[in-house]
């Protein structure tokens, strides 16, 4: 009586499942993220979304508001482009209708 005791209380502790803790990292979309707001905040940028008639404020609203996937998308494009602030004229145009875009789509 005492062994199958054992053997029940045994077969119970074995099958009881065990919990793991770990950390959690940093998502990817959060750095994507931050990028594309960064970027927001350059003067160059913010005067040009001031032409279009866009405050930069709402802007970096918009970009907290986009899905984890639009956000990669526009940071791999802004990626994409020329570095040091080499923007071509056709560039600049491009990011700022894809972020008036979002705008009105949202």
């Amino acid at each position: 009586m005492k062994n199958l005791l054992r053997t029940i209380a045994l077969t119970l502790v074995l099958a009881v499942p065990q919990a793991y803790a770990g950390m959690v990292g940093v998502q990817p979309q959060d750095t994507e993220r931050e990028h594309v707001k960064s970027l927001l905040e350059r003067p160059e940028l913010a005067a040009q979304l001031e032409k279009m008639g866009v405050n930069a404020t709402d802007a970096q609203a918009r970009v907290d508001a986009m899905t984890p996937e639009e956000v990669a998308q526009l940071a791999g494009r802004l990626d994409q482009l020329a570095a040091g602030g080499a923007l071509s004229n056709q560039d600049l145009l491009l990011v700022i209708i894809l972020l008036l875009l979002l705008i009105i789509i949202l």
